[in-house]
């Protein structure tokens, strides 16, 4: 089985400062499989707990390298509760990579695990009599301090269902239980990897006349890193 690990996570920054440069990304450093895949981009700046930029990825599996290729762009500059990530944005990102496995159904609601398990709902909305869905990877309710029934809820919410949620209601869910395995790095762990590992960075092209630099926002130094 495939699991999450540093090369992905290095190729989705890759993909993102070629796309800064309009450039190609250089080849991944792993191997190729097929798997569902999620890309998801948090900030921090000047030590805070870090903030949701992007998530995006696919339930089905598919390629990985071309997913995370794709998903590291598409979670980035196209998640619509988030403006595009600019590249000046670079050095307060931190990327992680989620390789998706061990789907299988809930008997209900309340069966699985908090930080072991995501979560896909469907339902038929009883207001406007449509299927909604949605899903949260196995980190989200014990990162946000949830109960089961209070990460179901807001689920739920996150499907687009705007109505009274019942306990009739959540035992009509057809819920899908999964696992997964991830990897986090920060971009100055990113740096300092392809620093080590090909002797030069990846930087993007300079900004226009104006705007901060990459460099006034995260000095490189071989002597400090």
């Amino acid at each position: 089985m495939v699991s999450a690990n540093r090369e992905m996570v290095v190729y989705c920054f890759d993909t993102l400062i070629a796309h800064y440069n309009s450039e190609q990304a250089p080849p991944p450093g792993f191997e190729e499989g097929q798997h569902p895949l999620f890309v998801t981009w948090k900030k921090a700046v000047n030590g805070a707990e870090p903030r949701l930029r992007g998530c995006i990825g696919t339930l089905e599996a598919r390629c990985i390298v071309n997913g995370f290729r794709d998903y590291a762009l598409t979670s980035a500059l196209r998640d619509r509760r988030f403006p595009p990530i600019q590249a000046k944005e670079l050095p307060y990102l931190e990327c992680t990579v989620s390789i998706l496995t061990d789907y299988e159904p809930a008997l209900n609601y309340l069966d699985w695990e908090i930080g072991k398990h995501g979560l896909i709902i469907e339902f038929t909305d009883p207001d406007y009599n449509t299927r909604r869905s949605a899903t949260y990877l196995p980190e989200v309710a014990a990162h946000e301090g949830w109960t089961k029934t209070e990460a179901i809820d807001s689920l739920m919410r996150k499907a687009g269902f705007n109505g009274v949620i019942s306990e009739s209601l959540r035992n009509r869910l057809c819920t899908t239980r999964y696992q997964s395995t991830l990897y986090t790095m920060h971009y100055r762990d990113y740096a300092s990897y392809v620093k080590m590992t090909r002797g030069t960075i990846l930087l993007p092209a300079p900004l226009p006349m104006g705007e901060s630099s990459l460099e006034e926002l995260h000095p490189f130094s071989e002597c400090k890193r």
